[in-house]
């Protein structure tokens, strides 16, 4: 496994155990499929929460949140239709990005946009 591969890992880690904090429950990291990749799949209540998790060491390059362009977005909610076909749900969903910066508090943006 590659150093960035481990610190993406870590980092995806330590956003799950942020969002479990503040409530949220973890049902699964990494969901691939042929459109894109799902970071977190989480539960907060009767929501099923579609998260992307976003780092940058510094801030220098901007904030890790304002990456997630349009582009992106259309990307995850193909992904996310794709989950919930897959798993035959049929659930309130959302979209929430998190940015991680160094070891900074992290930003957590709750329906960060609309699909």
């Amino acid at each position: 496994m590659s150093n960035t591969t481990e610190r993406g890992t870590a980092i995806e880690r330590r956003a799950a155990e942020y969002l479990q904090g503040k409530g949220l429950t973890l049902i699964e990291r990494n969901f691939r499929c042929r459109v894109g990749e799902i970071d977190l799949v989480m539960r907060d209540r009767e929501h099923l929460v579609f998260v992307e998790v976003r780092y940058r060491k510094q801030n220098n390059f901007g904030d890790p949140v304002a990456t997630v362009d349009a582009r992106k977005q259309r990307k995850l909610i193909l992904s996310a239709q794709h989950y919930l076909k897959l798993k035959g749900l049929d659930l309130p969903c959302r979209f929430d990005v998190l940015g991680i910066t160094g070891a900074a508090q992290p930003q957590w943006i709750k329906d960060a946009f609309y699909g």
